[in-house]
């Protein structure tokens, strides 16, 4: 059982080929994704990219899920390290090629010999009802939360999938560790959301600590750069090229009408191997 290993910024991801699984159908069971992702008892991962798909001619279809078995509509980085894999593979060449998710269609374009992925990713949106966040229909700016006995500022975006967006003087690893696991699964966030704790540094350049849906404490996330400084450009923050600052590393974005966004950032190849049957004989 093939199994192909990526990191994008140390946001890690393993991609399977349901050509290599055909006894698995037509996605991996919950139970299946938990131990392959588990960084103990499986391979260890942030996330399973299965594809490519069958999608509309020149188009590739990708579905993304969480370690939890919770499946992600979209994610930047894994939509970069899949790309790379289709590149590494000769299924793609320096041409632009499309992506198709559950958060809808992209496309990609490999640069630098494939250390280098450009997607774009799509547009952001702050309309609550596309979001989706509780309550009236609106754009979901600079709204309260209580969470941890400690009361926040919000905005709430989606590029395809959710995000809750927390401006901030300073921010930390500890208080994504501490505040994120709770706004996660607000009741304001009917399908669940991703967080990113936004400290803008100045006009070009933001940092973000994240806390991901379904994944937890992540050192890196396309989609929550993106997210992240969409919020800050919609607030007058920053421009419309802005450096997000992670953990794991850096991502560029460029902000262009209607809030679509182009994202670019590295990959890097870490592994392919293959999966033993006695793997899947652990629960966890």
């Amino acid at each position: 059982m093939r199994f192909h290993k990526y990191h994008a910024l140390g946001n890690d991801y393993i991609v399977l080929d349901p050509a290599d699984f055909p006894d698995w159908g037509s996605q991996p069971t919950t139970a299946q994704i938990r131990v392959v992702c588990h960084r103990n008892f499986g391979v260890g991962s942030d996330g399973i990219l299965w594809g490519p798909l069958p999608a509309a001619p020149g188009t590739f279809g990708l579905r993304i899920f969480n370690p939890d078995g919770s499946e992600a509509e979209k994610s930047g980085n894994g939509l970069r390290i899949f790309s790379r894999f289709l590149w590494d593979n000769k299924r793609v060449g320096s041409e632009p090629f499309s992506v198709s998710t559950p958060g809808g269609v992209v496309q990609s374009v490999i640069r630098d010999n494939g250390s280098l992925i450009t997607v774009d990713m799509g547009r952001v949106s702050f309309d609550s009802e596309r979001i989706p966040v509780t309550g009236a229909r609106r754009e979901v700016l600079n709204e309260k939360i209580r969470v941890g006995g400690r009361d926040f500022t919000y905005c709430a975006a989606t590029i395809g999938n959710p995000h809750c967006v927390l401006p901030l003087a300073e921010i930390s690893p500890k208080m994504a560790h501490q505040y994120g696991p709770e706004i996660e699964v607000h009741a304001n966030f009917p399908r669940r959301t991703n967080v990113q704790f936004l400290q803008v540094l100045d006009r070009r350049n933001i940092r973000i600590e994240i806390w991901e849906r379904g994944a937890g404490y992540t050192l890196a996330s396309g989609s929550s750069s993106s997210a992240a400084a969409a919020v800050a450009h919609r607030l007058g923050l920053v421009d419309r090229s802005v450096t997000v600052h992670m953990p794991g590393g850096t991502i560029g974005i460029e902000i262009g009408e209607e809030f679509a966004i182009r994202m670019t950032g590295t990959v890097n190849h870490v592994a392919d191997g293959a999966m033993h049957a006695e793997l899947f004989a652990v629960s966890v």
